[in-house]
């Protein structure tokens, strides 16, 4: 396997990692603590703000592949 590939296979998983690790960290939180109205609506914003960080994430990852395979494909022909 070519390393930048493998490199890339672990960025992904990794990041997949540890946003579920951050969903279920702040999950966890959220149900054991009992919060207030004040403090749900901070951790609802913590988690909106979480989740468009992972999406540009994921959209910087899935241009760092296509640049990876692209020059790949390209060296290859």
């Amino acid at each position: 396997m070519d390393i930048l590939a493998l490199i890339t296979v672990l960025v992904v998983f990794g990041t997949a990692l540890v946003g579920l690790a951050i969903i279920c960290w702040t999950i966890v939180k959220l149900v054991g603590a009992g919060t207030t109205r004040s403090a749900s609506v901070e951790e609802a914003r913590m988690l909106q703000e979480i989740h468009r960080g992972l999406t540009r994430m994921e959209e910087r990852v899935e241009a760092l592949e296509t640049l990876l395979f692209d020059k790949d494909a390209g060296g290859r022909q």
